[in-house]
Formats: C-alpha cells, sequence, structure tokens
C-alpha cells in the first residue's frame, strides 16, 4: 500500500461518507482509462493498484453494509472486469467514467443547511 493510502488506511478513509470515498476511487479509476487510452502502461498499472486499493479500504468501511457493500464490490468487479478481462461491454470505460463523474460532482456540493 502506498504512503497516501496508508494514511487513508489509518483512520481517515472512515471519516469519509461514501460519496466522498466513490469519488476518490473514482479519481483513479480515470487516470486508469486515460492512461489507457494514452497507451501509458506503467501509469495505468499504477492507477489500477492504487484504485484497486481504494476500493478495498471502502468494501471493508464497517458503515457500509447490504446495498451499499454490494454496490461498491460490484463497480469494483467491473473496473477489474475493464482491466483483466476481454469481455468488457463496449463502452465500459465511458460508463464508468460517467458514474464516477455523477459521485465527483455530488462530492463537491456544500452540505445541505
Amino acid at each position: 500500500m502506498g504512503a497516501a493510502h496508508r494514511d487513508l488506511a489509518s483512520g481517515r478513509w472512515h471519516t469519509m461518507t461514501l460519496v466522498e470515498q466513490l469519488a476518490n476511487v473514482g479519481s483513479e479509476v480515470n487516470r486508469a482509462i486515460e492512461a489507457q487510452a494514452g497507451g501509458r502502461v506503467r501509469r495505468r498499472d499504477q492507477a489500477i493498484k492504487r484504485a484497486l486499493e481504494l476500493f478495498d479500504l471502502t468494501g471493508t468501511d464497517d458503515r457500509w453494509r447490504g446495498h451499499r457493500r454490494r454496490e461498491v464490490l460490484r463497480v469494483r468487479e467491473e473496473f477489474g472486469r475493464l482491466f483483466y478481462v476481454d469481455d468488457a461491454p463496449p463502452g465500459s470505460a465511458a460508463s464508468l467514467q460517467r458514474y464516477f463523474l455523477q459521485l465527483g460532482v455530488l462530492a463537491r456540493r456544500p452540505p445541505a443547511a
């Protein structure tokens, strides 16, 4: 685990909302997809590793049970399928990017009063 993620794993990650956690995961997912599209293999592999670490931190957060945890694990599965399985449906990368973009926008909204 990288130094930045060790800090997150030591407790800071578990102070974030689910939307904030997934928005951070989404940043790494987007980096991996963009690096893949640009043929930057080393950068892609590093982003994949970081994304999977963050998916795992989120999936093991005790606050997310039931449907929330299933959602996290399902998205992790689709992300892995994109890079590690030959049967990823066309448009999978764009679909993941849209999914995480929405979460990123939501995470940046000021809290409701």
